[in-house]
């Protein structure tokens, strides 16, 4: 059965859930949809019904009129009570629902059923919607479906909440298409809830929760702002409304049912072999029940279950009174099949008072951490801490202190703020309260809130120790950097830090001093960054330094930045193994973008997707910010992968770095979102996506032109546009100061903008040796060598040299095909075609009209509508709808098209 499409309508204030039916439902007469309370099912009935272009006449029986005969039967009639048959079918019923053996008695029900027919035989054309139809009751549905079949030309919508036709069918008849309504997407709940303006990892959350249920988001949105943060990781109860939508979802199965996902709800990692042990061979009905009530996803391919909206689990767990939670926790205990898990639950089955279950717990998370199970080891350190003795000070700050970190390993910032609370609550040393700060600052990342308060309780904390100071400012000139957009500052900041730590002999903090002291010159361009980086490089490693703080890291970023994608995959490679050895999942993605980004740059488009898929779906399984991996999404897929998803990525990493206020990755997201829409010919929307990322790198002074490559790009789109004065201004400056310091990688991407910019002003000559030149330069990094040949081809194609032109684009073809960088394949390929299909010794489009044609070629030149109307002697108004007409028979969409189309005239 297919799945109803859904989309937001943004635009309006509460964002309602319109349904977009799949093709094959057109026509049908006959429809059901269905889907669990809240997901939208009479806002789709109420839509698709007027779609249909006929009055609807809606029919929405209550749950108590599912216990009495005929009621729906009686509200048709009322409906429609003008008619004589209505009135004739009300009298029946008024004389029925006195006597005996009411609605059983034969004579009666047929003379219901010919009444019922009549009338819907008589009534006007409509479109007859029944919603909450799992309350119409029996003897209605019985009288309805039977004089349905004598009515097929009428529509019916049905809207229930579970497809349950029975052995004889639905009632709606035969030929019933049923509609499952889909949960919304991640970007469908961030459109419904965008009027709350929430942070994006509150939005994240409140999908997970929601389960995509459109009216159990907004209930949980409402309560969002007044709701405490969750305390030690467990969701925060349930809000009212939510708990009853969830409650009257829960009702749509037995207790039975209910009991058996309950187990499920007390499981950090529930699977169908856990369950079954739990309820024996006959578990399979009550899963079945629990999966077409859409409470629970079975059907996944490593076994586990899940339940479709978190938010069931948390109200099913909610119910249960200490003692029985603990029994349950006991039972699962003895059924699970994962020692660590079992030793979860035992802790859990265990008085809370009881020290043993503190050691217990904490036994457990040394287990679950060397295995690589970090969400679990956060959850069992941070309850070996809760349960440690508050009398044994040190004990329980040093358990404490271990929770934290395993919460900033895994970025769970509820479990590292409860961890850091414990720690801070006692009588603990400068360094201990210090170190859980500092821990909590990594765990937030970009989620800090009250920066400033957080870092001035830090350095009070540090009572004048260089060693505890030099750790906070670190912290602090990673913010200054990334928050406030100020690496001036930020390097100040990382340079005192280094200062301190080298001068109290902290090997440790001098290297992740000097390694962001690095980081930042070689943004600001300053000559030192790689004496910095040496002298960094040349310490001894500490194990305590975070995999994408140590230098070894940044050094595989600089190769990146120089173009020398082997070296950095070299050197990121063991990177990784220790990134994923230690649990750190922020080291994890960071190790994982660098990867994608060096395997595309050396044109390895299956590995760079695979780490860019990686990256992106561990930032969505912790509560990293979405930024980063978008961007690395963005770029790989819109190299390698889908256009359309990379730009759904490209936005996402916007809208959120813009919420967090991250100006090095919002200038990131609008880069690639800017280079994404300058490919697929939507200049306009380039242009500012671009101009934005110049006005933020300008903003924040950074001068090195190798560190995001936003200047070629920028350049093409003022050429396209025909802004070719303000492109070689650009393109002189960035030349420049590449120049100034070194970066000549920079420049075979500038020369490629420079051959456009040349072609434009009619230099086809100049622009195909620089091209020709860049391309013999480019040979290590063929996806910049295929664009390179690709812009050599639309350049020969200008200048009339078509066989050139022709043997670029292959070329070009062929260099995207054998690397498997599809969206550039699939342009050259196209470039390809036009050429081949175009006669080699004519120019003219025999759709254009002469005049077109001299106003395309005029157009395509990069001249102005101005300058072409005062060139032929005609208004501007007429230059205008000119060019319409040539766009519309040319299939175009734009003048950078209209440019690689139409040979420009050379005048």
């Amino acid at each position: 059965m297919p799945d109803s499409a859904m989309w937001i309508d943004a635009s309006h204030e509460a964002g309602p859930v319109l349904p977009v039916v799949p093709e094959d439902v057109h026509g049908t007469r006959r429809i059901v949809l269905f889907g669990p309370p809240g997901s939208g099912k009479t806002t789709a009935a109420g839509a698709l019904g007027r779609r249909l272009g006929l009055p609807v006449l809606r029919l929405a029986p209550r749950p108590q009129d599912a216990r009495v005969p005929c009621a729906g039967l009686l509200e048709l009639a009322l409906a429609l009570q003008a008619l004589p048959a209505a009135r004739e079918l009300t009298a029946a019923l008024d004389d029925a629902a006195g006597r005996p053996n009411f609605p059983d008695d034969a004579g009666r029900a047929l003379r219901l059923r010919r009444q019922t027919a009549a009338l819907l035989r008589d009534a006007p054309p409509m479109t007859l919607v029944v919603d909450n139809a799992q309350w119409l009751d029996t003897a209605s549905a019985a009288v309805l479906g039977w004089s349905l079949r004598l009515t097929p030309d009428l529509p019916v919508i049905a809207a229930e909440r579970t497809w349950r036709p029975g052995g004889a069918g639905h009632w709606c008849g035969e030929d019933t298409c049923a509609v499952r309504i889909p949960p919304l997407t991640a970007p469908q709940v961030a459109a419904l809830l965008s009027p709350y303006r929430l942070a994006p990892r509150e939005v994240t959350r409140i999908h997970t929760r929601s389960g995509g249920n459109p009216a159990l988001a907004l209930a949980l949105a409402d309560a969002s702002r007044l709701l405490p943060d969750r305390e030690g990781g467990s969701e925060s109860a349930l809000p009212p409304t939510a708990r009853r939508l969830v409650g009257e979802w829960l009702d749509e199965v037995p207790a039975q049912v209910q009991e058996l996902l309950t187990f499920a709800a007390l499981d950090d990692r529930p699977d169908l072999e856990l369950l079954g042990r739990l309820a024996g061979p006959a578990v399979e009905a009550p899963l079945a029940q629990a999966e077409a009530a859409g409470l629970l996803d079975i059907g996944r391919v490593d076994g586990s279950v899940r339940f479709t909206a978190s938010a069931i689990g948390t109200e099913l767990a909610a119910r249960l009174p200490g003692h029985a939670r603990r029994l349950l926790h006991a039972r699962l205990a003895e059924a699970s099949h994962d020692s660590v898990r079992r030793d979860r639950h035992t802790v859990l089955a265990s008085d809370a008072a009881d020290p043993r279950s503190a050691r217990h717990a904490a036994r457990a998370a040394v287990r679950a951490r060397q295995r690589g199970d970090h969400a679990l080891a956060a959850e069992l350190s941070l309850l070996a801490a809760q349960r440690t003795p508050h009398d044994d000070s040190d004990l329980l700050t040093e358990r404490a202190l271990t929770a934290v970190r395993d919460a900033a390993h895994y970025g769970d910032l509820p479990r590292g703020r409860a961890a850091a609370r414990l720690v801070l609550g006692h009588d603990t040393t400068p360094a201990q309260r210090v170190d859980a700060l500092v821990a909590l600052i990594d765990a937030s990342g970009q989620h800090l809130q009250s920066a400033d308060e957080l870092f001035a309780d830090a350095l009070h904390a540090a009572a004048g120790r260089s060693d505890l100071t030099a750790q906070i400012l670190i912290r602090r000139s990673v913010w200054a950097n990334v928050n406030e957009g100020d690496p001036h500052r930020a390097c100040a900041l990382a340079g005192r830090a280094a200062a301190l730590a080298e001068a109290v002999g902290d090997t440790a903090t001098t290297v992740m001093a000097l390694t962001m002291q690095a980081r930042l010159q070689r943004v600001l361009g300053h000559p030192d960054a790689e004496t910095t980086l040496s002298r960094a490089l040349s310490l001894p490693r500490a194990a305590s330094i975070p995999v994408n703080g140590t230098p070894r890291h940044l050094a595989a970023r600089h190769a990146l930045f120089d173009d020398r994608p082997e070296e950095a995959r070299t050197a990121l490679l063991p990177l990784l193994v220790e990134a994923e050895r230690t649990g750190d999942a922020e080291a994890t993605v960071d190790i994982l973008r660098g990867l994608a980004e060096a395997e595309l740059r050396a044109g390895r488009c299956t590995r760079a997707l695979d780490h860019a898929h990686r990256a992106q779906a561990l930032t969505d399984a912790t509560a990293l910010s979405p930024a980063p991996a978008c961007y690395t999404s963005a770029l790989v897929e819109g190299a390698a992968g889908r256009t359309d998803l990379a730009l759904v990525h490209a936005r996402r990493g916007v809208d959120t770095a813009r919420q967090e206020d991250n100006k090095i990755f919002l200038s990131r997201n609008l880069f690639a979102l800017g280079g994404l829409l300058l490919a697929t010919g939507r200049l306009k929307e380039a242009l500012e996506a671009l101009e934005e990322v110049r006005a933020l790198e300008e903003l924040q002074q950074v001068r090195d032109p190798s560190v995001l490559r936003w200047h070629p790009e920028l350049a093409e789109t003022l050429v396209a546009l025909g802004h070719l004065d303000q492109a070689q201004s650009l393109l002189d400056d960035t030349r420049r100061t590449a120049t100034d310091l070194g970066r000549d990688t920079v420049l075979p991407s500038l020369e490629r903008a420079q051959a456009l910019l040349d072609a434009a002003r009619g230099d086809y000559g100049t622009a195909a040796q620089r091209l020709d030149d860049a391309a013999d330069r480019l040979r290590h990094l063929p996806l910049e060598r295929g664009r390179t040949l690709l812009a050599l081809s639309h350049t020969e194609r200008r200048g009339r040299r078509r066989a050139s032109a022709r043997t670029a684009a292959q070329s070009a073809a062929d260099l995207f095909t054998a690397h498997q960088a599809h969206p550039w394949a699939e342009t050259a390929a196209h470039t390809l075609s036009r050429l081949e299909a175009t006669p080699t010794d004519n120019n003219a489009h025999p759709s254009l009209t002469s005049a077109e044609q001299r106003c395309a070629e005029l157009a395509a030149a990069g001249a102005s509508n101005r300058d072409i109307a005062t060139t032929l002697t005609v208004s501007v108004k007429t230059v205008e709808a000119t060019l319409t007409r040539v766009y519309r028979k040319l299939g175009l969409h734009s003048r950078f098209q209209l440019a690689h189309t139409v040979t420009p005239a050379r005048e």
